[in-house]
């Protein structure tokens, strides 16, 4: 049995090159020679490496949420209700004004704008989001359980509020927005935070 040319080159490297290029133009914005030209491979070597388009995307998702993004499931660890945000918050701000990182939230930006074409894709992007919501929710439910939060607070509209300043915190990261300026933004946001 052949074995095949082996692959020369890196493929953890070139799915972060293909994540910053979604990152950065969208998956509708980002063309197959965008990709190869960042990545530095032929059109056959991602195929082989990655499958299409689409499942190089989803992919670069799992990598973003693995790596550059761990900080989301990191502050989920924190005792308190209150310093998981603060923990969520400020490693996003972190990361997403790190000039070595596109601006903006690649799960917030890479599937916005997304036409007819590209339905299972603001599909699975809404469907990423809405679980970072649900593992909000449910550590918010261990707070109220825990009386870390009031009795009769609600650990899903806690979760669409901290959800909300942190897609908006993304967004004005995505206008330029300082990394000061956003701190200032989650200090106040806190403050309506129980």
């Amino acid at each position: 049995m052949s074995v095949g040319r082996p692959r020369e080159f890196d493929v953890n490297k070139a799915l972060d090159q293909a994540l910053d290029v979604f990152w950065r133009k969208g998956y509708e914005g980002t063309s197959l020679p965008d990709l190869t030209d960042a990545m530095g491979i032929n059109r056959p070597s991602l195929y082989a490496a990655f499958g299409n388009k689409d499942a190089l995307f989803r992919k670069a998702i799992d990598r973003y949420l693995e790596g550059r993004a761990c900080h989301f499931y990191k502050s989920l660890e924190e005792p308190t209700a209150r310093a998981v945000v603060e923990k969520l918050w400020s490693g996003s701000i972190e990361l997403i004004t790190n000039p070595r990182n596109p601006r903006g939230c690649f799960l917030v930006q890479s599937a916005l704008a997304c036409g007819d074409a590209a339905e299972s894709i603001r599909k699975e992007m809404v469907k990423r989001r809405t679980k970072c919501e649900a593992l909000l929710c449910e550590r918010f439910e261990r707070s109220i359980a825990d009386g870390d939060l009031p009795a009769g607070s609600n650990a899903g509209h806690l979760a669409k509020y901290v959800s909300t300043v942190s897609y908006g915190i993304a967004v004005q990261a995505a206008g330029n927005a300082t990394r000061d300026q956003l701190n200032q933004v989650a200090k106040l946001a806190l403050l309506a935070f129980p």
